[in-house]
């Protein structure tokens, strides 16, 4: 989805080290980045990744396609569950409490010590990014109330100190009102953009939810398919699919 905005493609290492030269040379996967050990070991690195990233997503403006899925929202009740961690829905005009967000966000901090301190805004934060390098020059985000170091409030590889709570009361939501369809015995369509098979996440919640009404469109320009009778696999691109759809539904 947020390819078509500009933002780079992650998958796989060639498609990554395009994105962040400096890590071709250092032979680092994004895999290896998105690591938490790496914010004790070598906090440079980690939040030379992060704060780059963390800017660039400030900076990026949703592509066209956001506004046609907040069309449809406006008309339909609507939940967004995504596995992406940029912001770019909230940025669109979606309400913040309508968007479950699975790994997390960038734009939420938390502290690396764990020291109690809640979950905290990322607003005001910004981070020195070497661009030669891709480390950080200090100062580094600290908490605000032992003074460690803290972290995105992102889910990444190997996580065990995440903290879910500033996601988990919009995923409880989500998955409330799911059921809750279910139980009033209304049909529920499920649009899936650009969720691939090496974290299946969005892709096993997206075939639940829809396997009562079948009524899945899988809009992926690698992996559209859909197993038979359960939906419409579409290999195209997010906001070239999406002004499609919306030139049928909205004459």
């Amino acid at each position: 989805m947020g390819v078509d905005s500009g933002l780079p493609d992650f998958r796989g290492p060639e498609g990554f080290w395009r994105a962040y030269p400096p890590y071709r040379a250092l032979g680092l996967q994004f895999s290896e980045l998105a690591d938490p050990v790496h914010f004790a070991d070598d906090p440079e690195l980690a939040w030379g990744f992060y704060g780059h990233r963390l800017a660039l997503y400030r900076e990026t403006v949703p592509h066209s396609g956001f506004e046609v899925l907040r069309r449809w929202a406006q008309a339909r009740p609507t939940r967004v569950f995504t596995s992406n961690v940029d912001g770019q829905f909230q940025k669109a005009g979606f309400a913040a409490e309508d968007v479950a967000e699975v790994h997390g966000s960038i734009h939420h901090l938390q502290c690396l010590a764990g020291c109690g301190q809640p979950v905290w805004s990322a607003d005001g934060v910004s981070v020195d990014v070497d661009p030669q390098t891709m480390r950080a020059r200090p100062p580094l985000p600290t908490c605000p109330s032992c003074g460690a170091l803290a972290r995105p409030n992102i889910l990444m590889f190997g996580d065990r100190s995440w903290d879910p709570s500033h996601a988990r009361p919009r995923l409880d939501a989500r998955a409330s009102w799911v059921r809750g369809l279910r139980t009033e015995r209304k049909r529920l369509a499920v649009v899936e953009i650009g969720a691939g098979t090496g974290v299946p996440t969005v892709r096993r919640q997206a075939e639940l939810a829809s396997a009562a009404s079948g009524s899945l469109v899988r809009i992926n320009v690698r992996e559209p398919e859909v197993r038979h009778g359960r939906g419409v696999g579409i290999a195209a691109p997010a906001a070239e699919t999406l002004a499609a759809l919306a030139r049928v539904m909205e004459p």
